[in-house]
């Protein structure tokens, strides 16, 4: 089998120090617990064979080579409690010798099924695309004697707000079933610059992902697109900016940025579907109005079922200060101007 070691380090081999050749790979079997049930071989393997490429697994896959109670399984295949997983010798990448830090996030809400963050702004909630570590890794570096942790969704790095995980598979699957049924509720405050009018207004156009050359994942309104829908409803204006709540109808990657820009509204600070002037000039402060360095984007509500009681749960994040802070500014603005027209 292809050896998928990397080797790492710069050491010199000695006659006095031979180099020592690391221990074969050994077929393993491995018991399926109650909170790992429930979830694809495919995604299960890619989860415990960290560094193996996506190809190898589903070639293993394909070839017979993973057994499930002693027999063949297509990658479709959904573990149950005490399934017996034969894993054949697979060669690992060396883990990284970066060492994550752990943290601890401002807890929402805690229990032996969820654990519910408010993110802040600035942090990536996994590791990947340039990106070390994020929110997940650090968790579980704070907490190692955590069995099971796993995020329940997203949410971008440079917006703040409600970010659910779970700590039972069971959880997992319950919440992922509520997200897809449309049951769960989630609201975010955005600030955009423009003259918005409606009170209410319903926005649905199609989104599309593609990649960029650059590696970056970019989302783009085209016909053909994932359905998407999202209702804005306008809570204050500020002179030239309007304070929008968005309900999010469907959970599209982007959705609110995306939507918002498509209709000739720049979320203050967005860097991928905003106004890049407006961003610029928001960097500095401009007499009552204080400099504003991030993007007004908070999920500041959701509602679902509990996944082990089933009791609707609502839980709510207020406005980080320095958002809170800039409406303030605005406000002062605002009031100066009608003070001058007076």
């Amino acid at each position: 089998m292809k050896d998928l070691a990397r080797f790492s380090g710069n050491s010199v081999e000695t006659p006095s120090q031979p180099r020592q050749e690391p221990a074969a790979p050994q077929v393993q079997l491995v018991s399926i617990s109650e909170e790992e049930a429930g979830q694809r071989i495919d995604n299960y393997l890619l989860r415990v064979c960290k560094g193996v490429p996506k190809s190898h697994i589903y070639r293993v896959l394909r070839s017979g080579e993973v057994r499930v109670n002693k027999g063949r399984i297509d990658q479709t295949y959904r573990l149950q409690a005490d399934d017996v997983v034969r894993i054949p010798p697979i060669r690992v990448a060396e883990p990284s010798a970066q060492i994550v830090p752990g943290a601890e996030f401002h807890i929402l809400l805690e229990d032996n099924h969820l654990l519910v963050i408010d993110k802040p702004a600035g942090v990536a909630v996994h590791g990947g695309s340039g990106v070390s570590y994020g929110v997940i890794e650090q968790l579980r570096a704070a907490r190692p004697d955590a069995k099971f942790l796993e995020l329940v969704h997203r949410l971008d790095r440079d917006t703040s707000g409600i970010l659910l995980l779970a700590k039972k598979r069971s959880a997992l699957t319950n919440l992922h079933e509520q997200m897809r049924d449309g049951a769960t509720d989630k609201r975010y405050l955005t600030l955009v610059h423009g003259n918005w009018v409606n009170p209410r207004q319903h926005i649905k156009l199609p989104l599309h992902k593609y990649t960029t050359a650059d590696g970056e994942r970019r989302v783009a309104v085209q016909e053909g697109g994932q359905a998407s829908h999202t209702i804005f409803t306008l809570k204050r204006r500020y002179g030239d900016y309007a304070l929008l709540e968005a309900e999010l109808k469907t959970g599209r990657t982007h959705q609110i940025r995306v939507h918002l820009s498509s209709s000739g509204f720049a979320i203050a600070g967005d860097d991928k579907y905003g106004d890049f002037s407006l961003n610029r000039a928001l960097q500095k402060a401009d007499g009552a109005r204080i400099a504003f360095k991030r993007m007004f984007l908070h999920a500041f509500q959701i509602t679902f079922a509990h996944p082990d009681s089933g009791k609707p749960v609502t839980l709510t994040s207020p406005l980080p200060p320095e958002c809170e802070r800039f409406l303030k500014s605005l406000e002062k603005v605002a009031q100066d101007a009608g003070m001058k027209r007076d």
